[in-house]
């Protein structure tokens, strides 16, 4: 999509949202179905921590996006099959490094994970709502 490609920590960014999308379809079927009220929070409650602990990471990327730290020292996407010693030295010259601290798209001064922090703090305050809620009423 758009030619762009993830690094590596967009890639672990992707781990959250691989637990709470289905966590989350699991508890909304839960709450439809009257399941249990302490299986709804615990349900909520890891969405909320997942998330938050998403959030923080996504502010870590962004900040190497920024200039304000070093990011990590193997920041680069996968290089994939080079194919044969012979076509080695053509095929390095068309791999693409997707690094870490390079912003391949923004959109109103932001770029994707900074997104990612502002949906992940997002889910983690409707979460921890939900948690809340249900654990007092």
């Amino acid at each position: 999509m758009m030619g762009i490609q993830p690094c590596e920590l967009c890639l672990a960014q992707r781990y959250a949202y691989y637990l709470v999308v289905p966590l989350g379809a699991l508890t909304a079927i839960g709450a439809a179905k009257d399941a249990p009220r302490g299986a709804l929070v615990a349900g909520l409650a890891v969405i909320a921590l997942a998330t938050l602990g998403n959030a923080g990471l996504a502010a870590y990327h962004a900040g190497v996006e920024w200039g304000f730290w070093q990011g990590p020292t193997a920041c680069t996407g996968p290089v994939g099959n080079l194919g044969s010693a012979g076509s080695l030295l053509q095929r390095l010259d068309t791999v693409k490094v997707v690094r870490c601290d390079e912003v391949q798209w923004k959109f109103l001064g932001l770029s994707l994970a900074g997104y990612d922090v502002l949906i992940s703090l997002l889910m983690a305050a409707i979460a921890a709502w939900g948690v809340e809620r249900s654990a007092r009423g």
